[in-house]
This record gives structure tokens, sequence and C-alpha cells, in this order.
């Protein structure tokens, strides 16, 4: 029998863990929102033939996609939805603090559940300005995997439905997915983090337990340091893995249709080149990860 560290022999007073800000290091290791809003601006006008203006990020955590979706262009609107308030006060600490005066303004944080959020046209007589109430928007993100929160089939359709209620006419609707054989395995993976910024650290993905008769998984990340220390379970999910014929099924009862997968490349290495592109099949990877469009 093996014995395990405690939280406290896996960081001291002064240690890179016990000064981590498990936010920053989130950002670091697994969004890259500058990409991001290069894929979902680039999409929108391939769809829609025109540039989109709004967008609302669901599950937006510390909004740093909404944050550079106003950096991009003087009448981008944005507005994020968490139901955490700890995240939406560090978003405004320290991603809105930068901002300019009227890139504040453009950019709105609402906390509360997706699944609560309305808009005029699905609650006659609400005012734009109720707390969980927001106009219609050219697009509606669902990224890092976060609608796998949702872990009921209803209670999916319910939120699907509710954001085809919230897009314009010729809005769109941009999520993510992964998958694999992999992604139905108790296993744990790490890669190195050595950017510009100071500590390096090692990302660590555990996925700790996979029912195959729910679908529900219990994932964690961790963070390690050069010094020997460690944030463990710096972030915990309890979700569902859905896969992709079920998410097109859900969507198409949803009311969504010309549904698109963008399927990542490989580069000469064999490694994931970071572009998407769409497809009607593909190969049967150990892990892959998409993006998923639809339409209203």
């Amino acid at each position: 029998m093996h014995s395990v560290q405690s939280d406290a022999e896996r960081r001291w007073p002064g240690s890179d863990a016990e000064q981590a800000d498990r936010h920053a290091l989130y950002e670091r290791a697994v969004q890259c929102p500058e990409a991001e809003v290069d894929f979902i601006q680039q999409t929108f006008l391939d769809r829609r033939g025109r540039p989109a203006r709004s967008l609302t990020e669901d599950f937006c955590g510390t909004a740093a996609v909404c944050r550079e979706w106003i950096l991009r262009h003087p009448e981008h609107c944005a507005v994020g939805v968490d139901k955490d308030p700890a995240v939406l006060a560090y978003a405004r600490q320290h991603r809105l603090a930068s901002m300019t005066a009227d890139q504040q303004r453009r950019l709105r944080l609402i906390n509360a559940d997706v699944l609560e959020i309305t808009t005029p046209q699905s609650a006659p007589g609400l005012e734009l300005e109720a707390p969980t109430s927001c106009a219609p928007v050219d697009l509606i993100l669902a990224m890092n995997f976060s609608w796998w929160l949702i872990t009921k089939r209803r209670d999916l359709r319910g939120y699907f439905m509710r954001v085809r209620e919230r897009l314009v006419a010729d809005g769109l609707f941009l999520l993510d997915a992964y998958g694999g054989y992999d992604a139905f395995r108790v296993i744990t993976e790490e890669r190195s983090i050595e950017d510009d910024l100071e500590p390096s650290f090692s990302y660590i993905w555990d996925q700790a337990d996979y029912d195959p008769i729910s679908g529900l998984m219990q994932c964690a990340i961790h963070f390690q340091f050069p010094d020997g220390s460690r944030l463990e379970n710096a972030f915990c999910y309890r979700w569902r893995l859905w896969t992709l014929p079920e998410l097109r099924e859900i969507l198409t009862e949803a009311g969504f249709r010309n549904l698109i997968v963008y399927w990542q490349g490989w580069d000469e290495n064999g490694d994931p080149d970071g572009c998407f592109h769409p497809v009607t099949r593909a190969d049967a990877d150990a892990g892959w990860i998409c993006y998923l469009s639809a339409e209203p």
C-alpha cells in the first residue's frame, strides 16, 4: 500500500504552488483566446457572409475570450455568463481592469446559470438590463467542454433550445467536444508548459473515474512545479462524456440545422496543428478535439 501526500506536503509557504494563480495557469495551459477568436470570426464570416459583431460566451470563466473579442474591433460587444461569482470577480479584477472605459462598457458579465438566461422575445416585457436577460447575439459559444456539466439529455436539449432563442435569425452556435478511445479510460496525461512567463510548470489532466453505464466522469487538473511543489485538484469536474452522434441528434431535436464538424489537423511530426477543417468522417484516434457549428 502506497502513501498519499497531503496537500500540505505538496505545497509550502513560498513554494511555486503556494504562490500560483490557478486561473492564470489554466489560461496558459488550456486556452488560446487569440486563436479561438480567429476561428470563430472566420467561421461566422464563411457561414453567414458577414462579420459577427455580438457574442455571448456561456460558462465564460475568466472571460478571456470575451475580452479578446472586445479588443478586436470597436463595434464588438460581448456577454459572459457563468454561475460562479468568484470567477467573475476574478475576471473583473484581472481581465477587465486593464481595458479602457469604452471596452468595459461593451463587455457585460452575468452571474447566472445558462439554463436561466432569457431574451426579450422569449420573455415579453422583460427589461433588457434584468439580471438574467440579454439581447439576441450573432454568436454563442460553449467552449472547453463546459456544456458537459449538463448531464441529462432533457436538460441539454432544453439548454440548446434556449441558445437557439438567444441568437439572431442568421446567428451561429459554436461549441467544442473531445473524444477517442482514451476518453473512456481512467488515465492521466502530463505536458510541460514553457512560455515567456514564470514559473514554468507541468499541466496534468486526470481522468480519475468513468462509469460506462451513466457516461459520467470525474476529472481534475493538477499543476506541478520545478521546485517539487504541486497544486492538487486546482480544478475538478463531474460531467458526462457526450459523443458526437448524441450531440448532433440533440441539437437537431432542439431545432438547429446545417451542423458542421471541424476536425483538427496534424503536422509533419504527427502532433495536432491547431487548424480545424470541416469534415464528414474522421479516423478513430486515441484522442481528438473538434468544434461544431449549428445554425438556428
